[in-house]
């Protein structure tokens, strides 16, 4: 069994060497900084520990992971971060409430998981029927918890392509942590990019989450990338989402069976980037 890790930030080399060096130990999953992504996979994920990676990062956006943390992971789940000693005090001086978990850099990969480990055989014991941690339930004691908590909940119901600010928004489903680090590390100057690790995780995001466009890997385990195709294009509310296959697959039989779910693009791995972005523009822009 592998503890469940919910990744987030904008410190990139950092996030990159966690996936890198501890994936075997760790069941990793990468979200945007966009709350409602977070919030998306907070709730389906299901992670034992939230760890937000940042450096240098700017008042607002960690004023949000703030009220992330506050309002929306609680007492449920952990809430880590990795920074420099001067980005840990600006978030403890922000914060009202400190981090459950403290990992000032300079600090090694190795050093991170030891001390998330430790933090969680801790304070955690698992259900015997699944991995999820048995933590007692934060019921908000006043009135004006209650209201946020409402509040929070609803946008997990909010369907939208765009953030704020007009960038897309694209899911990239495949169960090859190298291939998600690679698309994100492609795509995320202009887009927003949120990661499912199969075809499960991804139907359940787009049950509260709308999305601009699926980049759908072909082999995975569990249903496959045409199954997941053929779910997703009988849902009336996802039926219109535009798919690009990224496979490996080059055989004529599996490929005429996608090309007859009609994606709107088919690319070979390797991914050539040029090739990549060029589809995206061409189908959403």
């Amino acid at each position: 069994m592998k503890y469940k890790i919910l990744l987030i930030g904008n410190n990139k080399p950092t996030i990159d060497d966690l996936f890198l060096h501890l994936s075997t130990e760790f069941d990793f999953q990468n979200s945007s900084n966009r709350f409602d992504d977070v919030a998306c996979h907070l709730k389906y994920f299901q992670p034992h520990m939230v760890v937000y990676c940042m450096h240098n990062e700017t008042r607002e956006v960690m004023s949000q992971m703030i009220t992330l943390k506050r309002d929306k992971v609680q007492r449920r789940t952990p809430f880590a971060v990795v920074a420099s000693q001067d980005d840990c005090d600006e978030f403890r001086r922000m914060s009202a409430d400190t981090a459950d978990l403290e990992l000032v850099k300079p600090i090694t990969a190795f050093q991170i998981a030891d001390q998330i480990t430790t933090y969680l055989k801790r304070n955690f014991s698992f259900a015997e029927e699944d991995t999820k941690p048995v933590i007692p339930d934060v019921t908000p004691r006043t009135m004006e918890e209650q209201r946020t908590q409402a509040l929070l909940n609803n946008i997990d119901s909010l369907f939208s392509g765009t953030d704020a600010n007009g960038r897309k928004h694209i899911l990239v489903v495949d169960d090859d942590f190298r291939m998600l680090k690679l698309i994100k590390r492609y795509l995320e100057d202009s887009y927003d990019i949120a990661t499912a690790i199969n075809g499960k995780v991804a139907l359940k995001f787009l049950e509260n989450k709308m999305t601009s466009l699926i980049l759908l890997d072909y082999e995975m385990p569990g249903d496959n990338g045409p199954a997941v195709l053929e779910k997703i294009r009988a849902n009336p509310m996802t039926s219109n989402i535009p798919v690009i296959f990224l496979t490996g697959i080059n055989d004529r039989k599996k490929i005429q069976q996608v090309l007859s779910l009609k994606p709107q693009g088919y690319l070979l791995k390797p991914i050539d980037h040029d090739k990549l972005v060029d589809a995206i523009k061409n189908t959403i822009g």
